[in-house]
């Protein structure tokens, strides 16, 4: 090289151009430490701006730097660099070129507002250019990094634009290629910067430590710069707060706030992971030896905004599992570490095992409903009680994640936002719904005692979260099972229990116990719906298995509580005896449906029932024994024995179940053609006795069996009866007088109404016996002439004289024949004693409209000061024998002029 002599400034400044841009550092130093007046400090920066390659590795001139910035180069004898590129120019020519030399300025707008300095722009402009210009991105902090302590304004931009943004794009996510280059970035906005540098930590990634590690990494030393904070004005801040740090206001930060709780809606397993390890705003991952911190005011709005966004995170959670739970547990004790809020929160496990107390402070809004419309608005706003981060909102947090963690060791998956509904507005309708999801999900669940032991130990902590003094509550807020009553809680318990057949743990509980947590009647009241739960879900109408055998378990599960003679006891038991009744019958409702023992104790008319069983089963109608002890028991078991039916009302049930029950035996016997049955049951089971006149108003079904039995009219089908007795030996003449006698039984139970048809059907019933009685006679004396001459017989010996005739075949046929005359007596002496059974329907045939109130004609007219009850006989005796009179052709008188009653006098 040239002496001092020989290089003019000109020509200095192109060798330097011409070191830099062959990235000869050594000479560039060598020349620079040579020409100090030609080499300023501001030209070689602007020198290697331009013209040193960015592929040149910053260790390469970081040396230089250090040397330019001391304004002192080492002395390097050994270095002579190359002047021959300049020694040939001359002078005018150097000049020019070197007038001409394109050297980029240090002082770009967006550069020179963050630096002051020339240095510190310089490595910002080289670091952008290293970036832009030859994709150095990840050798930048090797340029930056040695001079982060030459000035704050540098080292906030390293640290919170730089640092940031080569780690994401050269260390957390190298695989892809950045979007923007390092000067596009520093040039976004708050907002655009923070979706930049969170757009790859979203729920869709699989490692749950990458949201913590870029939440650390990239958001910590991003928001340590001055110029992404600003400063509010007082009507911006919340009354609760402190002057400054209403005051200050970070956008950036803010929307990284929104941006977390946007994560809880869409994965809040990965953000609560994520959080549970991240110390907060102060939490930042920098270096070794290198620390950010914020003065007090910067760091409590930070803390305190935070906050905020972890309890809205909390309540806007769509969905919930045991791991977030858990992982939200821990987030909310180190929140509450972070804003010194109580003691030290104790583990998870040991909660869980212990179930400490909570309190929470008094409510800062008043109104149930108003404060429960704060968790579904305004999370963000400070003026929001519930995410305020105040000593409140942070023990409410903590008592709804614990209730929600139990109810889901439980069985029970409650949101947050669920959880907080159930204590703030407190309505028993929901919370009785919860309280049955939960015991539901135990039942399930719980496989030993010990199981069902912890569970109800649970369910009483979300009772009272652990006060059983209820005035100890300053707060509104209750526990999410507070407004359910502990009876009602236990009562639910117990029925569990049993549905479980854990009935050796529910003495022990509730009926052996110290201290029993119920009084008896709830006990019973629990135990009956107990038992008529398994009942109405039982399949087999056999009380000795499935569900009406858990049923009679059920009721005898607490004998000391439960007895067996108690009034609901028996009412029970008697509603399993008359479901066991149908366990022999096949017994189908619907298509396709087979018969369930709840039908028949929640229909509005059991006793059809018994009719459907008849009509499906054949020869039914013969266990009529049986059904009437099913109807007893239906009676006994207080159900209603006809539609429509009131039991207060009704005090006749028991008559009216048989009374019905025996109707439809006789209906189904006559429908399988056994009159023979279907007779024997009218005559035997349809008598009306004189107390039973009050009742039998209630029976609208014997006398319609009655009169069904006297309008049967035999055929092939009939079934032949199997004696005979005194009756007739003629069928037809023996079934005619049957009838005759079933609708006698009709006459004397049917009611008033009725009659009139009932005696049109008895009048062509006597017709139809007469002629059948005339016939057999005729046939008997056509035989007696057939059989005058028995001569000519052969073996006819002591034959009795001519004239005499042999005594007939049938003595009742023959006598009734030979005094039949014109006026039938017979039919009249059949009516006698219907006639004289009347008289006990005497409130029914004196009210009879068709048939008017005739006075009996007698010997005596001047003995009619009798008794008004023998008058009322003798007028209903009469009146039965003038609406029978005119069949049996009797004398029947006109009485006075036209529009007057008959008056049917009894023949002679």
């Amino acid at each position: 090289m040239a002496t001092d002599s020989q290089l003019s400034p000109a020509k200095t400044l192109l060798l330097a151009v011409h070191l830099a841009g062959q990235a000869d550092i050594e000479g560039l130093s060598k020349l620079s430490s040579v020409y100090k007046e030609s080499l300023r400090g501001h030209v070689l920066l602007r020198i290697l701006l331009t013209y040193l390659p960015e592929t040149t590795m910053p260790q390469a001139y970081v040396n230089f730097l250090r040397e330019l910035k001391r304004g002192q180069f080492a002395a390097r004898p050994d270095i002579e660099p190359d002047d021959s590129v300049v020694s040939d120019l001359s002078e005018e020519l150097a000049t020019k070129d070197a007038n001409k030399l394109p050297l980029l300025p240090l002082d770009f707008s967006d550069v020179s507002r963050q630096c002051v300095d020339e240095f510190s722009r310089f490595l910002i402009l080289k670091a952008r250019r290293m970036d832009a210009e030859a994709g150095m991105l990840r050798h930048v902090p090797e340029l930056l990094l040695p001079f982060l302590d030459h000035s704050p304004s540098l080292r906030s931009w390293i640290l919170s634009t730089a640092l940031p943004f080569v780690r994401r794009n050269t260390e957390y996510y190298a695989e892809s290629a950045p979007t923007y280059s390092l000067g596009q970035f520093q040039e976004l906005s708050a907002h655009e910067a923070v979706l930049y540098l969170l757009s790859r930590s979203g729920g869709s990634q699989r490692t749950h430590g990458d949201l913590c590690r870029d939440l650390r990494g990239l958001i910590g030393p991003w928001i340590h710069n001055e110029e992404r904070w600003l400063e509010l004005a007082d009507e911006h801040a919340p009354a609760v707060a402190t002057r400054a740090s209403c005051m200050i206001k970070c956008p950036g930060w803010e929307r990284v706030l929104e941006w977390l709780v946007s994560q809880a809606i869409i994965s809040c397993e990965v953000l609560f992971d994520a959080l549970k390890h991240w110390g907060g705003p102060s939490d930042v991952e920098i270096g070794d030896e290198v620390s950010l911190d914020f003065p007090q005011s910067k760091q409590r709005y930070l803390d305190e905004s935070y906050a905020r966004a972890m309890l809205a995170s909390a309540y806007v959670m769509p969905e919930v599992s045991w791991n977030s739970l858990t992982d939200l547990y821990q987030v909310c004790c180190r929140l509450r570490s972070l804003l010194a809020h109580g003691q030290v929160d104790v583990s998870l496990p040991d909660v869980l095992s212990e179930l400490p107390d909570v309190s929470i402070p008094e409510v800062p809004v008043s109104g149930a409903a108003r404060t429960a419309s704060f968790l579904r608005k305004d999370l963000l706003l400070p003026s929001n009680p519930l995410t305020s981060a105040s000593h409140f909102s942070t023990s409410l947090l903590k008592a709804l994640v614990l209730s929600a963690l139990l109810a889901s060791r439980l069985g029970v998956l409650w949101t947050l936002r669920r959880a907080g509904d159930l204590a703030i507005l407190q309505d028993e309708k929901e919370q009785k719904v919860e309280l049955g999801r939960l015991i539901h999900a135990i039942s399930g669940n719980a496989n030993d005692d010990d199981a069902w032991l912890r569970a109800r130990r649970e369910l009483l902590w979300l009772h009272d979260w652990g006060q059983p003094n209820e005035d100890s509550h300053t707060s509104p807020i209750g526990a999410v099972l507070g407004a359910v009553s502990k009876d009602y809680i236990e009562g639910e318990f117990l029925k569990a229990l049993l549905s479980k057949s854990r009935y050796a743990l529910a003495r022990s509980i509730f009926e052996q116990g110290t201290s029993q947590p119920l009084i008896a009647s709830k006990v019973q009241e629990a135990v009956y719906q107990s038992a008529l739960s398994a009942f109405d879900n039982a399949s087999t109408t056999n009380r000795t298995r499935g569900g009406l055998k858990k049923c009679e378990e059920i009721l005898h599960a607490l004998p000391t509580l439960v007895d067996s003679l108690l009034p609901a006891s028996r009412r029970i038991q008697a509603l399993l005896k008359a479901t066991h009744a149908l366990s022999d019958c096949r017994l189908v409702l619907n298509k396709g449906e087979p018969f369930s023992p709840v039908v028949l104790r929640l229909h509005s008319d059991p006793i059809s029932i018994i009719g459907m069983a008849l009509q499906q089963n054949n020869q039914a109608y013969t266990r009529l024994h049986e059904f009437l002890e099913m109807g007893k028991n239906i009676v006994d078991a207080e159900l209603p024995t006809c539609a429509n039916s009131d039991w207060a009302r009704t005090q006749a049930s028991a008559l009216v179940a048989e009374r019905r029950i025996t109707a439809m035996c006789i209906e189904a016997a006559l429908k399988e053609h056994d009159f023979e049955t279907a007779y024997s049951y009218v005559v035997s089971r349809l008598q009306t006795t004189a107390g039973d006149a009050d009742k039998s108003r209630y029976d609208d079904w014997s006398w319609h069996a009655a009169l069904q039995a006297g309008q049967y009219v035999r055929t092939e089908q009939s079934q032949r009866p199997t004696h005979l007795g005194t009756s007739s030996g003629n069928p037809e003449v023996r079934h005619l007088e049957q009838r005759s006698e079933c609708l006698a039984a009709a006459l004397r139970i049917a009611p008033t109404s009725r009659l009139q048809e009932i005696l049109q059907c008895f009048r062509r019933c006597e017709e139809q016996l007469h002629s059948a009685i005339m016939e057999e006679a005729a046939n008997e004396a056509a035989w007696d002439a057939t059989a005058a001459d028995l001569s000519d017989i052969p073996g006819t010996y002591d034959s009795p004289p001519p004239g005499t005739p042999y005594p007939p075949r049938n003595m009742t046929a023959s006598a009734t024949f030979r005094q039949v005359e014109e006026a039938p007596m017979s039919l009249f002496n059949l009516s006698k004693a219907t006639a004289k059974m009347a008289q006990r329907n005497l409130p029914q045939l004196s009210s009879l409209p068709s048939i008017g109130i005739p006075t009996l004609s007698g010997p005596h007219e001047s003995e009619r000061r009798t008794r008004k009850r023998d008058q009322l006989r003798e007028v209903a005796t009469g009146t039965l024998v003038s609406g029978v009179g005119w069949l049996i052709g009797a004398n029947v008188s006109q009485g006075k002029a036209e529009g007057s009653d008959q008056d049917v006098q009894r023949p002679a």
